[in-house]
């Protein structure tokens, strides 16, 4: 089962504050805002909701198709991917601008203050999925993940017309998005990822109710946090996977991402949704217990016990075999 993921490819740069943010505010004076914050920490991640996807399914031996924009400055985080398991050749590179970047600087009170530099992202919109699908070989899934918004609906219309199934993943674009262009995007989803604020927006966006929604997809998954998931299918109880545990969060950044990887491999691997969906959630704890989006460390053991514990001994005896191509 090849899968191509579509979406943002961009470098985080992270930087710590010592201080408090609103002790160097004046209140009469916001409308002329002038600071420097020095920083005592600066962390330079590989990030981007496509790339990170794309990275967690290479990383569990999927070969998946990196569709995306990146700048001229993509060449080392090109190779890293390739390292990886990602097949990066339809990513096209911009000539004149920088990959897209996040620049966000935290206060001791876990206040930011954040800048996104969505650069050769504006490009996306001129990568056309059909040559991509023609060139790659035949798709089984399409993710569709937050981009700009033009590549978003073209490459979710061209899906269609191939017939290629889709995973509708707006994401963080739900906010920029009209009403049309929220109902174009998952209209007709085989699978549709929201976390639960997204699910909330996205009711509002499309102005149906959550049945008219279920009526038009396949299934819902919302991702719940330390919760875990629920499943939802139209006509269908909810069903909800649990969390897998940790006492160990070092970052929650990317957590979503690697559910998403999870589930994918899980369904190429043909497991169960409920089964996928363990799998999804056993490889975002482990994101979450490391600083960095793809700077984890995959072990199949690991993710084998993980989901022994808190799945019991038969679902990870069912989803062992799926990880034999891991690394």
């Amino acid at each position: 089962m090849r899968i191509a993921v579509t979406g943002s490819i961009a470098t985080d740069h992270l930087m710590v504050f010592p201080g408090r943010f609103a002790e160097q505010l004046i209140k009469d004076q916001l409308e002329r805002v002038s600071l420097s914050f020095l920083a005592d920490r600066l962390d330079v991640h590989r990030g981007g909701v496509a790339a990170n996807i794309a990275f967690g399914l290479g990383r569990l031996g999927l070969d998946p198709v990196l569709i995306g924009a990146a700048g001229r400055d993509f060449a080392e985080y090109d190779a890293w991917l390739r390292a990886n398991g990602v097949d990066t050749s339809a990513v096209r590179v911009s000539e004149t601008l920088h990959t897209a970047r996040f620049v966000c600087t935290t206060d001791q009170d876990q206040n930011q203050i954040a800048t996104f530099y969505a650069g050769a992202m504006a490009e996306a919109p001129r990568i056309d999925l059909a040559e991509i699908a023609e060139r790659t070989g035949r798709l089984a899934l399409v993710l569709v993940g937050a981009d700009d918004p033009a590549a978003m609906l073209r490459h979710t219309v061209t899906a269609h017309r191939l017939g290629i199934p889709v995973a509708a993943d707006p994401s963080q674009q739900l906010a920029r998005l009209d009403r049309e262009q929220a109902r174009h995007l998952v209209d007709g989803a085989t699978w549709l990822f929201t976390n639960e604020y997204e699910a909330a927006l996205l009711l509002e966006r499309t102005g149906w109710s959550e049945q008219d929604l279920l009526g038009r997809v396949g299934t819902w998954i919302t991702t719940l946090g330390a919760e875990g998931v629920s499943l939802t299918r139209s006509d269908t109880p909810r069903l909800h996977v649990p969390a897998v545990p940790t006492d160990r969060i070092a970052d929650p950044t990317g957590a979503g991402d690697a559910f998403r990887a999870g589930f994918l491999a899980g369904l190429a691997r043909e497991l169960p949704a409920e089964q996928a969906a363990r799998l999804g959630c056993a490889l975002a704890t482990t994101v979450l217990e490391s600083v960095g989006t793809q700077e984890y460390k995959l072990l199949a053991a690991d993710l084998v016990a993980r989901i022994g514990q808190t799945y019991g001994d038969d679902a990870a005896r069912t989803i062992e075999p799926c990880l034999a191509g891991g690394s």
